[in-house]
């Protein structure tokens, strides 16, 4: 009989057991119904790996090996590919923080339009993420960039204003002309907000001037709380974006075990974020500047005199950065590139960039933008001059996407000599 009472035992305690686990998955299935959670999903949605919202998905980019160049000199030459940001590039990251701060200092508030005079990336980064705080994008561009990236602002909802290049020094260059748009803006909001306070509409006469026929007549909606002007090349939040972001990011991807870190400059806040920030954790760390055509600052690095040979007496042209890389090459000091800590620079070619980019396509699958290719140039010399058995990074600051109407156009390179001719690293000295 004892086997038969231990094996009543046994199927008491399964029917027990199975009832409990019955009642309990009713018990938690009516608190969940009911809006309760029990403290397992409450942990396990407190550690779910998604990103909140748009903004918080700009940075921490991946950093890859290139595996051909990185062959070819035998260092290992990595990319951090901002590319992969929601907008497209490096300039992401700018811009949140330019936004970011303006809205907590006040300069700018939900409602108001950012304005800012920009080649392409930093406008198209602005535009992207100026939405997801509530506000708008007022872009002037030269009228040589690219198509395709005016294409892509007016698609995300800005307003674009595409103007001839002239000198940084003329009151009509793009940069200048964003700045009096955000002026306009804040004028503007002004006026309307004085108009409703005194007649609780927007047609009212101060001094016989009516602002009603402002108000109609100007380029914002009626709606706007006034307006901010980015000012990538001086608001050091460009620096802080890199120097509080990319530059740690590349820290810690590396270990630590990273030689040099190399970029060309338009603004100057990529490379100079993220070379002071490399270069306070190891001084050992090397860091350059690659510098295209028509720019000053590959002079200014080696020789301290801010001079191209573009800027000659009977050389200079209406626009000097005669380059077909956007975005880099500058002949003036900005805030944000004397904040940069140097150990030398070289100088790169259109034709390199456009050779590079194509090496790149062809063997690592990578389609970048000009100034990303011109980056791989500068790595490859950083590689020749250090030797093998060193680290050295740079930056793949956009993809192929936004160069397609003149860097990766046949007939346009057909133009200025530039069609690529070589089947390895020849261009750079190498077999």
């Amino acid at each position: 009989m004892a086997p038969d009472r231990a094996t009543g035992a046994i199927v008491v305690a399964a029917t027990v057991s199975i009832t409990l686990a019955v009642l309990s998955y009713c018990y938690l299935g009516f608190r969940r119904r009911s809006g309760e959670t029990d403290s397992r999903s409450f942990e396990k949605k407190k550690t779910t790996n998604w990103r909140n919202g748009i903004v918080d998905a700009v940075g921490n980019t991946p950093l890859i090996r290139i595996n051909s160049l990185s062959e070819a000199t035998g260092c290992e030459i990595l990319g951090k590919c901002e590319f992969l940001n929601p907008g497209g590039s490096v300039k992401d990251r700018v811009a949140v923080k330019i936004i970011a701060e303006a809205l907590e200092s006040g300069k700018l508030s939900p409602g108001g339009i950012v304005t800012e005079g920009s080649a392409g990336s930093t406008a198209i980064s602005l535009a992207t993420v100026a939405p997801a705080y509530g506000c708008k994008c007022h872009v002037v561009i030269p009228d040589d960039v690219a198509i395709e990236k005016s294409q892509v602002l007016e698609a995300l909802g800005a307003t674009v204003e595409r103007v001839r290049p002239v000198s940084i020094t003329h009151k009509d260059h793009y940069v200048n002309i964003a700045r009096r748009r955000a002026e306009e803006a804040n004028e503007l909001a002004s006026k309307r907000r004085l108009a409703t306070k005194i007649n609780g509409q927007n047609h009212v006469e101060i001094n016989g001037y009516a602002v009603e026929k402002e108000i109609k007549s100007s380029v914002f909606p009626d709606s706007v709380t006034g307006g901010f002007f980015a000012d990538q090349f001086e608001n050091l939040a460009n620096f802080g974006a890199h120097y509080e972001g990319t530059g740690p990011e590349i820290w810690h991807q590396t270990n630590g075990n990273i030689d040099a870190f190399i970029a060309a400059a338009g603004t100057g806040g990529t490379l100079a974020g993220v070379s002071k920030f490399l270069q306070e954790k190891d001084q050992k760390i090397k860091c350059y500047l690659i510098d295209p055509p028509g720019s000053g600052l590959f002079n200014k690095v080696t020789r301290g005199v801010m001079y191209t040979k573009e800027e000659a007496e009977g050389c200079r042209l209406k626009n000097p950065f005669d380059t077909i890389t956007e975005g880099i090459g500058i002949n003036r000091l900005t805030r944000n590139f004397l904040m940069a800590k140097l150990d030398g620079a070289f100088r790169g070619t259109d034709r390199e960039a456009v050779e590079m980019s194509r090496f790149l396509l062809k063997n690592d699958g990578l389609f970048v933008g000009s100034s990303s290719a011109m980056n791989c140039v500068g790595a490859v010399r950083v590689a020749q001059t250090l030797g093998p058995g060193h680290t050295i990074v740079t930056i793949l600051c956009d993809s192929g996407m936004r160069h397609l109407s003149k860097f990766y156009n046949p007939q346009y390179l057909a133009q200025y000599g530039l069609t690529p001719t070589a089947t390895g690293l020849e261009f750079l000295g190498m077999k």
